[in-house]
């Protein structure tokens, strides 16, 4: 018996330090999980792991490439990294065992709101499509199999009184959804992504596209409903031919970490980032948009203690979640 409970918490202690990935003399290793090379999450999280590096002592964090939001919170959950760039409606999902999680992750906190990534319901000038309500009946790109952003886009389709059966779905990345619009295939899709997303501005230089608008009603119901959804413009020129504002909504890309990390860790890594946000902002265009004053938008889960011992030092409320 003692030489099985002696091995029980030699296995709890070898899980326990996956989260630092390594811990040796030389100081501590982080992962920090991103996503593909191609999108925001890979660019901005090196760019962060650059900076941590260099202003944490004895810390050394690297960006490991991944299939964002979703793998991301499983490597939380299964202590493979230390920190992950994710969406806040994925986080909300994972935090209740929604689906595509099947069971609450537990260990999940967070750091910072970073910045939105817009919906864009991309569609073609003078087709009828002027609003979300237009949809029905049409043939639409919901975006791909993807469970997490079935169900966002499947929250929006409900609260504006359609259903799946009531248009013609088709699941598509960005690149394919323009693809067929151009084509005739399609006669709108969904986007989620910070703006101008590149498929949809070259889509804009080939032919007049329009962006469907979210009625008031709807910006209301999604709002109140979800915590996740905030509301969201898409200005005018952002696309050729837009040259109105566009009422949306929006998820925030945020930055978690496991729970289990130190308090006093979390703290400097906040503090890291916020002070030192002229290094971090040439990264990416989306890094511009990091900010304090932002930091707890839509948080959909709880802020980590370490975090929010440094938003109470600047004078920030911790927010109350809600379920």
């Amino acid at each position: 018996m003692k030489k099985a409970s002696a091995l029980l918490w030699a296995v709890l202690l070898s899980l326990t330090c996956l989260v630092f990935a390594r811990v040796s003399d030389a100081g501590t290793s982080l992962i920090i999980a991103t996503g593909g090379e191609a999108g925001v999450y890979y660019p901005l999280g090196k760019g962060i792991a650059k900076v941590l590096t260099e202003r944490l002592t004895d810390t050394e964090v690297t960006a490991e490439i991944s299939d964002a939001s979703v793998a991301n919170i499983r490597m939380i959950a299964a202590h493979e990294a230390a920190l992950a760039l994710v969406q806040n409606d994925m986080a909300f999902r994972a935090a209740r065992g929604e689906k595509p999680f099947r069971e609450p992750v537990r260990n999940l906190s967070m750091i910072a709101s970073l910045y939105p990534e817009y919906v864009q319901c991309v569609t073609v000038s003078g087709n009828g499509v002027r609003t979300i309500s237009d949809l029905r009946g049409r043939r639409v790109s919901v975006g791909t199999t993807d469970p997490g952003a079935l169900d966002s886009v499947g929250a929006i389709l409900s609260a504006a009184g359609l259903r799946y059966a009531e248009i013609n779905a088709d699941f598509h990345n960005f690149t394919d959804t323009a693809l067929r619009i151009q084509d005739d295939q399609l006669d709108a899709g969904f986007v989620l992504a910070g703006y101008p997303t590149p498929a949809v501005a070259e889509l804009a230089a080939r032919m007049d596209i329009n962006i469907a608008a979210f009625e008031k009603e709807l910006l209301d119901k999604l709002t109140a409903a979800y915590p996740y959804f905030m509301r969201g413009i898409i200005p005018a020129g952002t696309y050729k031919g837009i040259d109105h504002d566009v009422p949306t909504v929006s998820v925030m890309a945020v930055l978690v970490c496991d729970s289990d990390l130190p308090e006093d860790l979390v703290y400097d890594i906040t503090k890291a980032i916020f002070e030192n946000l002229e290094e971090i902002a040439p990264i990416h265009a989306k890094a511009r948009m990091i900010s304090l004053g932002s930091a707890l938008f839509a948080a959909t889960v709880n802020v980590h203690p370490g975090a929010a011992k440094y938003y109470a030092e600047k004078g920030f409320k911790i927010p109350t979640l809600r379920r």
